[in-house]
């Protein structure tokens, strides 16, 4: 059983975070790519939908060999996305809407074309030399080690001019910045200070984990359980390329920055298991305020391996360490195409009823699925690299309304759009009271209107054996409030016992229709449904 935070709470725990892939959410100069000017028109939006703060992807200036994670200028907007300008106008439209703004960071890696990379490569007595990872070439003439890249193959690249390689844990025009220099890491404690400068309330860092390597750059070991069907980084198990423990040196560093501009959020990105995730919050807690939490989109589907899931979770966070969740992003297979378009629906419900702080993803609320890419059409450079492991069905645009390419663009949109997008929209959904889009907002209403959803504690609810694979039930309660939270994760209707003989009533229902039922003694739940159930007024 977790317990409920103290009275006062920071707005990021209380909160709900939208991510915004910048090329997908609104384009305003029909160049078929979205932009700031974009997503300041669609704050309204957001506001209606009742999110706390929009995460944006990056829009820094960059060559896009990796649509914007490759960065040319830490401290500058790409003219694909707008301009200085356009940014501040919409932080000061945001806030004027009470919604937070939270920028993606990139500090693994800059762009090959970034002035600090041109510098570093042009001799080995450059003073920037040490700013980015030369070694010499093995005895053989090939790389320095068998660190592989995340996009498939090698992860160093030979530099014609000086004989040496540099190390990419992705792109080879994405080089791994040296963190363990100094200089390094003052540079991007400046490029921090720019943009909270400017207003933004916190940043999500990319590949947090990756930021230090081993000093002496040994070989990984093999992965004994890799199989031929896996991308090709899982042949090594990742112990020297990333996660080393001089990291949390380097990201208590960021936290001394943001702390100096008062309550903002540290955000890291994190793909490694629970009992290293929980590291990364950091001695005394000055590691990220949100290690990011994706073990709902690795863990199996069934209530069983969820329940068990966050069992474990709540149980490895440290004192004080606050939680999170998250259903999707721009590199990962959306969640309805994951589960299905029915129990998209018991997701977002339990995204939004879980202890701590979700991230939802830009089109998830109007139950955006898989969206297929012609190889044609395919622009992630994974999927040219290694076929199939592509994210561009993850990031295709936004669907408005019924109209031409539905309401992102008047030119051609830059990813193909779902086939239903004349009905999965958002003008379409926004006042169909049995519309996902509908369930995500009045379930977002339910965490602001009680606390017990928003701050409250958490505790799991035993069942039958028999029902144990198919329903998940939990509680979340706070200062006298108790809501009961039960999902059929199955496709049969679950008869489930509510112990004692208080009389509940269905606060929302993911069934349209149910809201405001009275239950006692059991609940018949139906196939793919979610309930959340409170006290009735005595």
């Amino acid at each position: 059983m977790s317990g409920t935070s103290g009275s006062e709470t920071l707005w990021w725990q209380s909160g709900t975070v939208y991510q915004v892939y910048p090329r997908s959410f609104q384009d305003t100069d029909g160049d078929g790519v979205g932009d700031l000017r974009g997503i300041t028109e669609r704050l309204d939006y957001l506001a209606w939908l009742g999110v706390d703060a929009v995460w944006i992807s990056p829009f820094y200036r960059s060559p896009m060999a990796d649509f914007g994670y490759d960065v040319a200028d830490y401290c500058a907007v790409d003219p694909l996305f707008g301009t200085l300008e356009d940014f501040d106008t919409l932080i000061a439209e945001a806030h004027r809407r009470k919604l937070r703004v939270i920028l993606d960071f990139v500090p693994n890696h800059s762009s090959i074309a970034h002035p600090w990379f041109a510098e570093s490569r042009a001799s080995r007595a450059n003073p920037k030399r040490d700013w980015y990872l030369w070694r010499d070439p093995a005895p053989d003439g090939g790389p320095p080690n068998n660190w592989l890249s995340n996009f498939g193959g090698p992860a160093w690249t030979q530099d014609p001019a000086t004989g040496q390689y540099y190390y990419h844990a992705f792109l080879p025009e994405q080089p791994d910045l040296n963190w363990r220099n100094p200089e390094v890491r003052a540079a991007m404690h400046d490029a921090l200070r720019f943009w909270l400068e400017r207003g933004v309330d916190g940043f999500r860092v990319d590949v947090i984990w990756h930021l230090v390597k081993d000093e002496a750059l040994r070989d990984n070991p093999e992965n004994p359980d890799f199989l031929p069907h896996q991308p090709g980084i899982n042949r090594f198990q990742q112990i020297y390329s990333c996660d080393r423990p001089e990291v949390l040196d380097v990201i208590a560093g960021m936290r001394a920055v943001l702390r100096a501009y008062g309550e903002r959020v540290l955000i890291g990105e994190i793909y490694l298991p629970i009992e290293r995730l929980v590291t990364y919050y950091g001695p005394d807690l000055t590691g990220a305020d949100l290690p990011f939490n994706f073990q709902l989109i690795q863990t199996p589907w069934r209530a069983d391996a969820v329940a068990a899931l966050v069992e474990e979770y709540e149980a490895a966070l440290p004192e004080g360490g606050w939680p999170n969740w998250v259903l999707g992003n721009h590199d990962q297979p959306r969640i309805a195409a994951r589960v299905g378009e029915a129990q998209a629906r018991v997701a977002a419900m339990l995204l939004l009823t879980l202890r701590g702080t979700p991230t939802l993803y830009y089109g998830d609320e109007i139950g955006l699925g898989h969206v297929p890419v012609p190889p044609e059409r395919a622009q992630d450079p994974w999927e040219r690299n290694e076929p199939g492991h592509g994210r561009d069905p993850a990031r295709t645009p936004m669907q408005w309304d019924a109209g031409p390419h539905a309401g992102f663009t008047v030119g051609t949109p830059w990813l193909p759009q779902s086939a239903d997008a004349d009905r999965r929209n958002v003008d379409e959904m926004r006042d169909d009271s049995r519309s996902i889009l509908t369930l995500y907002r009045r379930l977002l209403s339910l965490r602001r209107d009680w606390r017990a959803l928003s701050v409250g504690g958490y505790r799991g609810l035993p069942l039958p054996p028999s029902l144990a694979e198919a329903v998940f039930a939990y509680e979340r309660f706070s200062d006298g409030e108790t809501l009961r939270i039960l999902l059929n994760f199955g496709n049969t209707d679950c008869r489930v016992p509510l112990d004692g003989q208080e009389t509940w009533t269905v606060l929302l229902s993911t069934r349209p229709g149910r809201s405001g039922e009275p239950v006692q003694g059991e609940i018949i739940l139906a196939p793919d449904e979610g309930t959340i159930l409170a006290p009735a007024l005595r």
